[in-house]
């Protein structure tokens, strides 16, 4: 589905931020991307505050470099990113107000054409649940900003508990995956 996406995004001329929250998943997208001979940027937790400024001040001069892959805490807050038109999101933050900050990245001022955001999920996934978990978060958030609109039968003691369950057991499943990636794998792609 990544492989179809970028190549039409590419033959459009659009250029595209892909967040995730995982390094490893950083790793994996980096390989694809250079098997694919795609121009790209990384930035993570281990960039260097004065590097992730070169390199949003490059992404955006530079039409040349087609993607930038980013970790969303790392990269979705205090960067301007407009030279991109698409964002993509890989996988979703359980908090959505970090999702939103990320999509925000090319929604700034000096932003010219409009802007498409992707979030890809794969049916009966951990992503599906985070989707929807982070769905249910953002409308209890809404509820309590919209004071009239509250609806007691959204909140029920068994939903509120689920918002706050699972992410320390995701942390656990993910932290002992291992991942080993090489071109041959990225060939069957």
């Amino acid at each position: 589905m990544l492989a179809k996406l970028l190549r039409e995004l590419k033959q459009g001329g659009h250029r595209c931020l892909i967040f995730t929250q995982m390094s490893k998943m950083l790793d994996i997208l980096e390989v694809f991307l250079s098997h694919q001979k795609y121009p790209y940027f990384r930035l993570d937790g281990s960039t260097q505050i004065q590097q992730r400024q070169v390199l949003m001040d490059r992404f955006n001069a530079d039409p040349r470099v087609f993607a930038f892959i980013l970790s969303t805490r790392s990269g979705g807050i205090g960067m301007n990113l407009t030279g991109a038109d698409t964002v993509i999101f890989y996988d979703s933050d359980w908090n959505p107000t970090m999702d939103a900050q990320a999509q925000d990245r090319c929604h700034r001022i000096g932003q010219t054409r409009n802007v498409v955001i992707y979030r890809l999920i794969s049916s009966h996934t951990i992503e599906e649940n985070i989707l929807k978990k982070a769905t249910h978060k953002r409308r209890l958030g809404e509820m309590a900003l919209d004071e009239g609109d509250f609806n007691s039968k959204f909140v029920e003691k068994n939903n509120v508990r689920e918002l706050f369950e699972g992410e320390e057991a995701l942390k656990g499943i993910i932290d002992n995956c291992e991942v080993s990636l090489n071109v041959k794998d990225m060939e069957k792609v």
